[in-house]
């Protein structure tokens, strides 16, 4: 196909015809594509080419000529220009169709038209949801500014106000922002590799409200910072401040050297009733709210009556396979990353948990070596990364049989294809997406699979 005369740069009319996995308005002219931010179907919109390919191209909506009933028009463009919002634009009701459509669509194209696709689980209240912000930090006309990178560029924007994080998150970004300025603390040069402050990371726990920060500098020499860490930690909510040295040319935000500054090593939270330690590179998922819903949902799907041994697959700091080992006999967490497993035996130790335990390893080689041993697993739970499971697993899974498994997806693109891959050994039950994202494209999605007889 011959691509149309465009030009970066070039302004024109388009009409959307439909929206892509992204959320990006999808465009033709002449039959060549264009992915159009801050568009919705049915609209006419002026947009300016961002950016050509040989295949396709992007485009940036400047206004908006004919606009679809479904666009929210309150909330200001910069949140789906920068990606941290991309679906901002869409009424959250259409937002919900559009997670349970891309989750049709991809199991479609893997051939698994019959398996039911409930709708979306959404939130009440779909802002101010995420309980752990990255915040980058650049020198901006001579002062420390804090902001986004607008899409495909690591030009900052300005911000304050980040739509979708705890708004205590965005107030201690502000308040940590302007700390440092008030000591000449210069923020990073990515062009030259000068300057410090690189990211500023906050948590917040959403139940016990304890703040962990970490500032992340180029390097470690950072002056006044005994007077930062005490103005820092004068907000009593402050229980951990981290200083992390990142001196590489990279987009990785943590370097390997982690200092703690003041206050305690962790912050504590709670899921489903448990509590759980969180450290500065522990994976805990950003939504509180809806991973209740989520975890409870898994565990549903588990169906247990107290007499299975489960095996939490990908355990991290051990969140899902404490959530229900009190309905299990027993609960085995297998995890690759050292600190997670011993975060995760810490955690069933402050939870008073005695039948759960926690294994460094891959799931496939903990698999096959119970399966050598004749050690049977009666539920699997598996919650793995974007890319799915190793084909080497969906192997290890065939041959140790477990009679259930519990299949919680990020990606439901990955879940199709590994669906698709177990469907010879497994009945697949109904799959039910849950937002955890809201305003952004990412789905889960929660499945139970059962043992062919």
């Amino acid at each position: 196909m011959d691509k149309p005369n465009l030009k970066k740069n070039q302004e024109l009319e388009l009409n959307i015809q439909d929206l892509s996995y992204e959320g990006k308005g999808v465009a033709k002219v002449d039959d060549f594509t264009l992915f159009v931010d801050n568009a919705l179907p049915g609209e006419t919109v002026k947009a300016v080419i961002t950016r050509i390919n040989k295949n396709f191209g992007f485009a940036r909506t400047l206004d908006v000529l004919k606009a679809s009933p479904d666009r929210v028009s309150d909330i200001d463009a910069i949140y789906a220009q920068t990606g941290i919002a991309p679906l901002s634009h869409l009424k959250y009701d259409k937002q919900l169709e559009f997670k349970h459509n891309q989750v049709v669509t991809d199991f479609n194209k893997m051939g698994l038209k019959d398996l039911k696709v409930n709708e979306t689980l959404g939130m009440d209240s779909p802002f101010n949801y995420r309980n752990k912000a990255q915040v980058p930090v650049r020198q901006v006309n001579g002062k420390l500014t804090t902001g986004f990178y607008r899409r495909r560029s690591h030009d900052l924007v300005p911000m304050e106000n980040f739509l979708i994080q705890d708004p205590k998150i965005d107030a201690e970004i502000i308040r940590v922002r302007d700390i440092l300025r008030k000591y000449n603390v210069r923020g990073f040069d990515e062009q030259n590799q000068k300057g410090q402050i690189r990211t500023i990371m906050v948590r917040r726990a959403y139940f016990t409200g304890q703040i962990m920060i970490v500032l992340v500098s180029r390097t470690p020499d950072i002056s006044h910072y005994k007077d930062i860490t005490n103005e820092i930690l004068a907000n009593p909510d402050v229980k951990s401040l981290f200083l992390n040295i990142n001196s590489k040319n990279t987009n990785v935000i943590f370097g390997q050297k982690m200092t703690l500054l003041g206050g305690k090593k962790y912050i504590d939270d709670e899921i489903l009733g448990h509590t759980y330690r969180i450290s500065p590179r522990s994976f805990y998922q950003v939504n509180p709210v809806q991973t209740q819903n989520l975890y409870q949902l898994a565990i549903d799907k588990a169906e247990l009556t107290g007499k299975e041994k489960v095996v939490d697959a990908y355990s991290g700091i051990g969140t899902i396979g404490l959530s229900l080992a009190n309905k299990a006999k027993h609960v085995t967490g297998i995890e690759v990353i050292e600190d997670a497993v011993k975060d995760a035996d810490q955690n069933a130790k402050l939870n008073n948990i005695t039948n759960a335990d926690f294994v460094v390893g891959k799931t496939e080689d903990v698999l096959d070596e119970w399966a050598k041993n004749d050690i049977g697993v009666d539920v699997l739970m598996v919650d793995p990364p974007r890319k799915g499971l190793a084909n080497s697993l969906i192997d290890s899974i065939k041959n140790i049989k477990p009679e259930k498994m519990v299949y919680i997806s990020c990606n439901p693109a990955t879940l199709a294809r590994d669906l698709s891959l177990l469907s010879d050994t497994y009945e697949i039950g109904d799959v039910t997406p849950v937002d955890m994202f809201p305003m952004t494209n990412h789905i889960e999605c929660v499945t139970q699979l059962k043992l062919k007889k």
